[in-house]
């Protein structure tokens, strides 16, 4: 076992996740995903299974350990954990992408809700050309409601974090951002950017530092009705015109 009982039950924290470099992958869906991957990538092939005694005829090729009840649920983030979840090493989760590959950038500003982020890995994952950059002060990508939101969304989708905004120019020639006035995703040269940013839940895009690279606006229109989109609703309409449009 890499990590102690009580290392384990220490990793609903970030700092802890930090400081050990590994988080929990909780229920059986997650785990069947996460084997599944191991085929793509094989860094996850450093993960662990746990399990209780309802799951201990699961099979894998994996490390398994068999944990009571009671240590399932003080390690677990649900309050009524299935009894069984996988440690799996943070370093092991795609980290780059090249140039090579014609993988889109989708870049969030200090996005805040894990449920969105977990949306947004899963509509990423099923269209599987983009990949997720997130800026420093965004939810931590490894927190328990984003990978569960995920549903094993964050197995498949190239991620990175604590990407400045300031370096974008540096590594993308075609930079847009998604705002309230901006042309429509329909147009042809929506489909030929390398960068699509999107902003804060509540406060949007960095207009001005976005302004000093040349990017472009766009926005899906509405009857003025509401405020706002939601944040993963506007990057799943942004995905399916990429890929309509192909």
């Amino acid at each position: 076992m890499t990590l102690s009982i009580d290392a384990l039950k220490k990793l609903q924290q970030k700092k802890y996740r930090v400081e050990y470099g590994y988080f929990i992958a909780e229920g059986e869906h997650l785990v069947l995903e996460l084997i599944a991957a191991c085929e793509t990538n094989s860094r996850l092939k450093a993960s662990e299974i746990f399990v209780t005694q309802s799951y201990q005829s699961f099979t894998t090729e994996l490390p398994k350990t068999v944990l009571t009840q009671r240590q399932m649920e003080q390690i677990c983030a649900t309050k009524s954990p299935q009894g069984i979840f996988a440690l799996v090493p943070m370093d092991a989760i795609s980290q780059t992408f090249g140039a090579a590959s014609k993988t889109r950038a989708m870049y969030f500003y200090e996005i805040q809700d894990p449920g969105n982020l977990g949306t947004i890995l899963r509509t990423l994952a099923w269209f599987g050309k983009s990949a997720c950059l997130l800026s420093p002060g965004s939810v931590d990508i490894f927190n328990p409601k984003v990978v569960r939101a995920s549903m094993g969304a964050i197995f498949r989708v190239p991620v990175q974090i604590d990407v400045p905004v300031s370096s974008l120019s540096d590594r993308f020639k075609r930079i847009a951002y998604m705002d309230m006035q901006g042309e429509s995703p329909a147009s042809a040269s929506f489909r030929s950017l390398d960068c699509i940013v999107f902003g804060n839940e509540a406060r949007g895009v960095p207009t001005e530092q976005l302004n000093e690279l040349n990017a472009q606006a766009f926005s899906i229109a509405g009857n003025g009705a509401i405020e706002s989109l939601n944040l993963a609703s506007v990057l799943s309409m942004c995905e399916y015109e990429l890929n309509r449009a192909q």
